[in-house]
């Protein structure tokens, strides 16, 4: 399984910031957005992952996360010259994927919480498995409409009426014929590879499963100033009540070993003093 992660768009309602770097560099809390769903996927144990976004912000990820092999993980870089929608992610990915299966995440989506919905995922995808996460402003999203026995029956892009109020995440997990019905696809209204028909043609293939994510596990979608203040100051009381950090790659990839403790050591000795250092120091001191 290969990981992608779509850290591009024009970044428009983040606007000035977003004339000086990409917003998912900025600060949720500790550390960049970009953590977040690297994590995701470091966690589902994804340890090759091409990051996508434009040729202004990807030297500043090969500056944060070089090559990946520091934590054991395999990091490439690609770039999406303009904002060509979701599905072009798999058509630019197409050699990095090769004749895998693929996950994507999109750059600004963070899950916390219990994530077996994704690791069943993981193991269990025979074409595509999406998600339904309930809203209370379903307009705003892509959404699922589901029958009287759970099964996905339609998928609708920012609808004015929705059918019903399970909004589709930006998380995705295929099989290697995303990449072939991503390649056939036509541009939208909007001029854009929409992610929403590729899920439909998975549906119209009776390929599609929509896995409902239920209670205890918290989608934050960081698309606007108000939900990156939200999302900051909710891993914010949450790491100081703990003690313990949400979406450390190093953490993460010691646990996972995708590194031993040597080579656990040799990453926090290249880190300046910082409390993000200090935590780690606890971390290889076993004092969690």
């Amino acid at each position: 399984m290969k990981g992608i992660i779509l850290a591009g768009g024009s970044g428009t309602r983040m606007y000035p910031i977003s004339k000086v770097y990409s917003k998912q560099l900025t600060l949720i809390y500790d550390k960049p957005l970009i953590y977040y769903p690297l994590s995701i996927l470091m966690l589902g144990g994804i340890r090759e992952v091409m990051i996508i976004s434009n040729s202004e912000t990807i030297p500043l990820y090969k500056k944060l996360f070089e090559d990946g092999s520091h934590i054991g993980m395999n990091i490439s870089y690609a770039v999406q010259a303009a904002p060509n929608g979701i599905a072009e992610s798999f058509i630019i990915g197409d050699k990095f994927t090769g004749n895998d299966s693929v996950t994507l995440i999109l750059g600004d989506n963070i899950f916390y919480g219990k994530l077996d919905f994704f690791y069943n995922a993981l193991k269990n995808n025979d074409g595509a498995t999406i998600f339904g996460y309930r809203v209370t402003d379903p307009e705003r999203y892509g959404i699922v409409e589901f029958d009287e026995t759970g099964k996905a029956i339609s998928l609708e892009e920012k609808p004015k009426m929705p059918k019903s109020n399970y909004a589709i995440p930006g998380l995705y997990v295929y099989n290697n014929e995303v990449v072939s019905i991503s390649k056939n696809l036509k541009p939208s209204e909007r001029g854009e590879l929409e992610i929403t028909d590729v899920n439909k043609e998975y549906l119209n293939k009776g390929k599609l499963q929509v896995v409902k994510i239920g209670r205890g596990v918290a989608w934050l979608d960081t698309g606007n100033p108000q939900s990156l203040l939200q999302a900051s100051n909710f891993f914010g009381v949450i790491e100081d009540r703990q003690g313990l950090k949400v979406a450390c790659p190093e953490e993460i990839a010691y646990h996972n070993k995708f590194i031993d403790r040597a080579d656990f050591e040799r990453v926090i000795k290249n880190m300046p003093d910082s409390l993000y250092r200090n935590y780690l120091e606890r971390v290889l001191n076993d004092e969690f």
